[in-house]
């Protein structure tokens, strides 16, 4: 069993300008920066053996500001965001996630092919990191891809209950990895 603590990279340039960044690397705001050293607070440092971000920048920089110096920190690309293809950086209305669970975004990848590179990434961690605490720095589509794989919830739940349709937020979610 591995117990995932998983932290949303910080408030990006393209946040603020509602695009979808997919697999564009990104920058952090102020106050995506502000965000992550914030966080070092919000959470408790000891039960984390391991940080495991996207190497996306905008994750590896929120993942640095919040662990850097304290915690060893690792890049794996499987947890990074939906690769979008022709909407990469695109403004956000056009990526509508309901629509691409199945089918891939032009040039891009679906939803289910992120849930294999997470389901994947899951198993990684269940061979090398039984037993301990791992955080996780990453973005919204692998975020429901833990929904989706340690709850047995739909797709279309996972995208129902989003967290940042209601604004909830909080500093880390907890998924268990049998």
């Amino acid at each position: 069993m591995v117990k995932v603590i998983y932290f949303v990279h910080g408030t990006t340039t393209d946040n603020a300008e509602h695009k979808s960044t997919g697999w564009i690397p990104g920058e952090l705001t102020e106050k995506g920066i502000k965000q992550s050293i914030d966080l070092k607070e919000q959470i408790n440092m000891d039960e984390i053996d391991l940080v495991i971000s996207s190497d996306l920048q905008r994750a590896i920089d929120s993942a640095d500001y919040t662990f850097k110096g304290i915690k060893d920190i690792l890049h794996d690309d499987r947890i990074r965001e939906c690769n979008y293809g022709d909407l990469n950086g695109q403004d956000s209305s056009l990526v509508v996630y309901e629509d691409h669970i199945n089918e891939p975004f032009p040039n891009g990848e679906s939803l289910k092919d992120v849930e294999n590179r997470v389901r994947d990434f899951c198993n990684y961690l269940l061979e090398n990191y039984d037993g301990k605490t791992v955080a996780i720095v990453a973005h919204k589509a692998p975020q429901f891809a833990f929904e989706v794989i340690t709850k047995g919830i739909t797709w279309e739940d996972a995208i129902e209950n989003d967290w940042r349709k209601t604004k909830a937020w909080r500093p880390g979610w907890e998924y268990i990895i049998k």
